[in-house]
């Protein structure tokens, strides 16, 4: 039995490791019967315990002697992209008061730097192919290119706003505003080249059942392996993009201009009691820049003129019988218009009763009342009463703003026999409006007198069933809104 495992260990060893057969022994594992031996050597122990059957049997099968790694060498490192380059600096704003005294203004910008190169991949780090394997293989691959960095921007010129009185001036001024050039984009590196395959295809021979038995066969599968792939090149960096030259703003007049405020949104309570002041400054755009200042200039050809500032007022008063701060989260924009006049923007959320005037640059905005636009949708049902001529349908205005707002009503009333049944067909007895002389308010209470309706008194029985729809359309200060209110029941008894 000692005999027996030594020679089958040996046996394992050469199988594995043929290499360390010599030449005239390895011709007894070629491809065409390396995996028909064990089945012979099985054959011959099939009486031994079944310990060395079962390690017999794991000789037969190739796919457990073949090499669990599929691929072979390993891949190269891609390489790294380039850095970007910097952006340039924007070259200096100035503000300069002319005298006539000569000026020399260098605001040009800064060229952007050069994007780095990338770095080429790695190729492959290739290692001698397996031979015999029991599955297709695949060699490693190449690294791929690292990609050029972008160029960075060039520096915008810088800006100058010159203030003047007597325009002989200006041709005392040298201006070199020159847009600065961007840097250039890194070059792209090459991939790594990929590892070639020494053997292309091959065949192994699988063989089973047991030698001169009926079921013993054997047939060559077939193999191959490919080449790794060279790695992908980099792409080019872009390049940076090239700075604007500056551009000149003339502004006539000796002292320095204002900024203007010609927009501003507050809310609504900071407007009491106050005068909120609006301005804006009026520019023409020109041509011709360089022709106005010293020989050699370099700047931008339009340039802007100061024309005239536009100032005015808005005021809002505040007369209705509320507190503003009902509405503190309630904003209204305001904007100076070129004809001086304030163009105020409410909040839509809010209904307003006001008049505006306009008087020597200030408007005037004086409201006498005013509520939200949810506060005229909160009617609800408070009462459906009575039945015949004396049949009514009251309803209560939760948010308790009936005393300004108006109110009509339109009425659809349907009837049904099966008043108890959940899919009743119910069928219309009237639809329209509800004169208003049928209608009583009692502050925030309406009582609609249904049954003085031109409706049959048949239909305005009790124990009669009965859907009722009501479309309240209510209106404040030029602004209107529809609420529906739906309900079934029963004309009680």
């Amino acid at each position: 039995m000692i005999r027996f495992w030594s020679k089958l260990s040996l046996f394992l060893v050469f199988l594995i490791f043929p290499s360390f057969l010599p030449s005239s022994s390895k011709s007894i594992f070629s491809s065409k019967s390396i995996f028909c031996l064990p089945v012979a050597w099985s054959s011959q122990i099939k009486d031994s315990s079944s310990q060395v059957a079962h390690l017999s049997s794991l000789t037969s099968n190739p796919l457990l002697l073949a090499s669990s790694d599929r691929d072979f060498g390993d891949d190269g490192r891609n390489g790294t992209d380039g850095r970007s380059g910097r952006s340039g600096r924007d070259g200096e704003n100035r503000t300069i008061f002319a005298n006539g005294s000569p000026v020399n203004l260098e605001l040009s910008g800064e060229s952007g730097e050069d994007g780095e190169n990338g770095k080429y991949g790695e190729d492959a780090d290739c290692e001698r192919q397996p031979l015999n394997m029991a599955r297709d293989l695949r060699a490693a691959s190449g690294g791929k290119g690292g990609d050029g960095g972008s160029g960075g921007n060039g520096g915008n010129g810088g800006s100058v706003t010159v203030y003047y009185t007597n325009p002989a001036d200006l041709r005392q001024i040298y201006v070199r505003s020159q847009g600065a050039r961007g840097g250039r984009g890194g070059r792209a590196a090459r991939g790594g080249d990929g590892c070639e395959c020494e053997d292309r295809s091959w065949e192994i021979q699988k063989c089973t059942g047991t030698p001169g038995t009926p079921g013993y066969s054997c047939k060559n599968e077939k193999y191959s392996c490919e080449d790794g792939r060279d790695g992908a090149d980099g792409r080019n960096g872009s390049d940076g993009r090239d700075g604007s030259m500056g551009t000149l703003t003339l502004i006539n007049r000796s002292e320095a201009l204002p900024g203007d405020r010609p927009t501003v949104t507050l809310g609504m309570p900071e407007l009491q009691n106050r005068s909120v002041s609006l301005s804006l400054n009026q520019w023409e755009t020109k041509s011709g820049a360089t022709s106005l200042l010293a020989s050699g200039s370099i700047i931008s050809d339009p340039y802007r003129e100061f024309v005239t500032r536009l100032e005015g007022s808005f005021e809002l008063v505040w007369n209705a019988n509320r507190s503003i701060t009902d509405f503190y989260n309630q904003r209204v924009s305001l904007t100076l218009k070129e004809d001086r006049q304030v163009h105020v923007s409410l909040p839509e959320d809010v209904w307003f009763d006001g008049t505006t005037s306009v008087e020597n640059g200030l408007t005037r905005f004086v409201v006498s009342g005013a509520i939200l636009e949810s506060e005229a949708t909160q009617l609800t049902r408070a009462d459906f009463a009575g039945s015949g001529q004396n049949l009514t349908f009251s309803l209560v205005d939760l948010a308790g703003k009936s005393d300004l707002i108006s109110t009509q009503f339109l009425i659809k009333y349907r009837t049904t026999r099966d008043s108890f049944e959940r899919f009743s067909e119910y069928t219309t007895r009237y639809e329209g409006n509800v004169p208003a002389d049928l209608v009583t308010q009692n502050g925030n209470r309406f009582t609609l007198n249904v049954g003085k309706l031109p409706i049959n008194s048949q239909f305005l029985q009790s124990g009669l069933g009965v859907e009722i729809e009501i479309v309240a359309i209510r209106a404040f200060a030029g602004n209107s809104a529809q609420q529906k209110i739906s309900w079934r029941g029963e004309i009680k008894r």
